[in-house]
């Protein structure tokens, strides 16, 4: 008994030493180093910690509660950063996703507006970032963004690098962000016809009510979210040449929507915001996103779209188990992410 006593305790004190396994076949990460999620345009999304979130309706939203969820059960130090569909701090939502008593609310300064311009998003989600650092000894964050979230992230990775920030940005995953815009927002701005909906009902009224967006928020993400702002001569993409240099991206999209025939590749195959080319960045070049991997989902855009659809919420992008998986992997990953191979599973 005692010499079995003495294996034990010597293998105890090794695996303290080492670093013992977690249950997802990792070692623990410290605290320090963080995940955040961030959400897209137009989403009003609370402020989370990995012990912390809303009590009642969805804990952080309709955006990040289950990517949240299933990163907290893979041992990750999991922040979820605010977004209010406008400007001012995040209050109890209702209608679609509702969430409330959440117990933490932070500044406005610190919140990003995503109805507003990318460039300014960016600023607060670099002052959020910069917050984490002080307050919370975060050093280091694996950005899981979905949507416009994305490009909100490479905004506030320019800031921090800019600026001598502490916080090292260890890799990017997009879920869904429209690199090279959205069909949405072209027709919305005058630069695609109905047209190229190909008689698809849904498509066409997705164009329709985003144009009342667009209308409505005359200045802000609504109008940048197209191909012209983001792909034309001199246009934000090109601005961001470099930014990435040293960071590993995964890209991840969505096809749940497809017409038959010859179409325009900048609308089908899509999710029903995004379409595939435009989530896979695929005209974005190596100066702007040198290191990628992308994959590809069955999926539309988000449990929104997936409820106008008539269809269940694992069918979306940040609901689906096996996205969940992947966006797992690919923080796993990071570390040797830059010596391995470029545009795996990528288009073109």
């Amino acid at each position: 008994m005692r010499s079995v006593l003495a294996v034990f305790t010597a293998l105890t004190m090794m695996c303290l030493l080492a670093g013992c396994l977690s249950g997802s076949g990792e070692r623990p990460r410290p605290a320090s180093k963080a995940v955040v999620i961030v959400s897209g345009g137009d989403a009003t999304s609370p402020f989370t910690t990995p012990d912390q979130a809303c009590a009642t309706g969805l804990a952080a939203g309709n955006t990040d509660t289950a990517l949240r969820e299933y990163l907290l059960g893979k041992g990750y130090t999991v922040y979820t950063s605010p977004a209010m569909a406008g400007r001012g701090q995040v209050v109890d939502q209702s209608g679609f996703g509702p969430f409330g008593v959440c117990p933490i609310t932070l500044p406005e300064n610190m919140t990003v507006d995503s109805t507003g311009s990318i460039d300014t998003a960016g600023e607060r989600l670099a002052r959020f970032l910069n917050w984490l650092h002080t307050d919370k000894g975060v050093t280091e964050v694996d950005f899981v963004a979905h949507s416009m979230g994305g490009l909100y992230s490479r905004a506030a990775i320019r800031v921090l690098t800019s600026t001598d920030a502490p916080i090292k940005v260890r890799s990017l995953t997009t879920i869904g962000t429209p690199w090279q815009g959205s069909y949405l927002s072209d027709y919305g701005n005058g630069l695609m016809p109905l047209s190229e909906c190909k008689g698809d009902t849904f498509c066409e009224t997705a164009m329709k009510n985003f144009t009342e967006e667009v209308k409505r928020l005359m200045a802000g993400s609504a109008r940048e979210v197209n191909q012209a702002f983001l792909m034309g001569k001199d246009g934000w993409n090109e601005h961001q040449s470099g930014v990435l240099d040293e960071i590993p991206v995964v890209l991840i999209g969505g096809k749940r929507f497809t017409v038959d025939g010859q179409v325009n590749p900048a609308v089908w195959p899509n999710d029903g915001i995004v379409a595939l080319q435009s989530a896979l960045a695929k005209n974005i070049g190596d100066p702007v996103l040198p290191h990628r991997r992308c994959h590809v989902f069955d999926d539309t855009h988000s449990i929104y779209v997936s409820n106008l659809a008539g269809l269940e919420q694992q069918t979306a992008l940040t609901w689906d188990p096996q996205v969940l998986d992947v966006v797992h992997q690919a923080i796993e990953d990071a570390p040797t992410a830059l010596q391995r191979a470029t545009r795996e599973g990528c288009p073109a």
